[in-house]
């Protein structure tokens, strides 16, 4: 049996997706990218952005269609809203949460699709006495062979009023220590140069388990001592943190082991107090402020990244040129940037969508054009020095690779040799530009195992 599989959202997205993958694969299932080779089609939805939800739609008015010309079984999991849930039982054979995978070759038994490999024995039969460390201990199949996610944790408590995710993932639930301290070993021994910690706050890990789990700084400080242990050059990042829970023994540990990237992804959202407040963000900006300034103060070399949204209800022309001065302030390196929309089941559905959509996309525009000012500035400190970068693949301009800093600056420099993908090199900056910067090849060292 042949499947093809839609990824849609965030990171998390996509690491639960390499899990979606092993139980597959499990039951003697072959991957093809090709809709029409498929006789299973699933979904790895992302209830949080209506475009995404849009995809999904679309996706299985055209898979319904085609039941009639052919046998297939549709299935989707990932972030549903309830209202989206209720929904998706009617067009799809099989809806089901992520942390139930553990009981997908279940439900397709039952639904009496035979399989080469068979049901039994897919999924450990320990995982279903517990549905999230059920489907945290099935091994992801992961997509690349030198850059892994790991998820730590799952859910969120913080209940921002623009955002699905607790009505989606639930409340927050951290993954057991010694599975990610295993699961990072791993990747290690196997010479995967990249590993993020995925959740949706990562720096209140533990929090829910005061007592019998570790917090944050020490499971970072635990993986810094993996990388000294063992010899192998890779860098370790996470996403995303909350300001509110960032601390500088969070910041201390990352300037103590250089496996530990210095990259810190720090949303701000807005960059207006009162706006942060209808966020339901639980800080202020002088208090972003300072945690802005604890991480130049403690690491000095990091990059910043953030996420910003704009034309969130009831914000002003000043809100906006408030958060527009943040953006120059803190002078990021790079900022995601979203027009505001309501999503059912979060709080801020309720409230009148009021900013129009042409003034979202004027305040869009007007950030977007900010930070490639800033962008630039800031690439430009970089000519002429050498920096380290771990080569991700080939560049859409001919003849060039790409890959990225530690501290996830774009590069391209010239080059057609392949086998450099996944591997670290020394590039010398030659020349800027907005978000990105061009080098040359200054050296390339062998890695200590190539990835599997």
């Amino acid at each position: 049996m042949r499947y093809c599989l839609i990824q849609l959202g965030c990171q998390m997205n996509q690491s639960d997706g390499e899990r979606v993958r092993t139980v597959l694969e499990g039951l003697g299932c072959t991957e093809t990218e090709d809709e029409e080779e498929a006789s299973l089609l699933g979904i790895v939805s992302c209830s949080v952005r209506q475009k995404a939800i849009d995809k999904v739609y679309a996706k299985i008015h055209k898979w319904n269609l085609a039941k009639h010309r052919r046998s297939l079984l549709t299935f989707v999991t990932g972030c549903m809203l309830p209202a989206d849930r209720l929904k998706f039982l009617r067009l799809f054979d099989l809806v089901f949460p992520i942390n139930e995978l553990p009981q997908l070759p279940d439900l397709i038994r039952q639904y009496g699709v035979p399989t080469p490999t068979g049901i039994a024995g897919a999924v450990p039969e320990d995982s279903r006495t517990d549905a999230t460390r059920g489907f945290w201990r099935i091994r992801p199949t992961y997509a690349s062979p030198f850059d892994a996610y790991v998820p730590i944790q799952n859910g969120c408590d913080k209940f921002c009023t623009f955002c699905a995710v607790p009505y989606t993932r639930g409340r927050e639930v951290s993954r057991p220590s010694t599975e990610i301290l295993a699961e990072v070993e791993s990747l290690v021994a196997r010479g995967y140069a990249s590993i993020t910690l995925l959740g949706q706050n990562v720096n209140s890990y533990g929090l829910d388990k005061r007592g019998s789990e570790m917090p944050f700084a020490r499971l970072l400080k635990e993986i810094g001592e993996i990388g000294k242990r063992s010899g192998r050059e890779f860098w370790v990042y996470f996403t995303s943190p909350h300001p509110r829970d960032m601390t500088d023994e969070v910041l201390e540990t990352i300037a103590c082991y250089p496996h530990l990237a210095k990259q810190i992804h720090l949303p701000i959202q807005s960059g207006d107090d009162k706006v942060l407040i209808r966020m339901n963000r639980n800080y202020r900006l002088e208090q972003y402020r300072s945690v802005v300034g604890s991480v130049r103060s403690l690491l000095p070399s990091a990059t910043l990244f953030t996420d910003i949204i704009v034309g969130f209800t009831g914000e002003s022309v000043e809100q906006f040129e408030n958060t527009r001065a943040a953006l120059r302030e803190f002078r990021y390196n790079m900022a995601y940037i979203a027009m505001y929309s309501p999503r059912p089941g979060a709080a801020s559905a309720r409230w009148g969508d009021d900013v129009p959509h042409e003034e979202k996309k004027r305040r869009l525009h007007a950030l977007s054009e900010e930070l490639k000012e800033i962008s630039l500035e800031r690439n430009r400190e970089m000519l002429g020095k050498t920096f380290r970068v771990l080569v991700s693949g080939r560049d859409r301009l001919a003849g060039h690779l790409s890959g990225r800093t530690e501290g996830k600056i774009i590069v391209r420099f010239p080059s057609e040799d392949e086998s450099l993908i996944g591997r670290f090199v020394d590039l010398r900056i030659a020349q800027a530009a907005e978000m990105s910067v061009a080098g040359e090849l200054a050296a390339a060292r062998e890695p200590a195992l190539s990835p599997r």
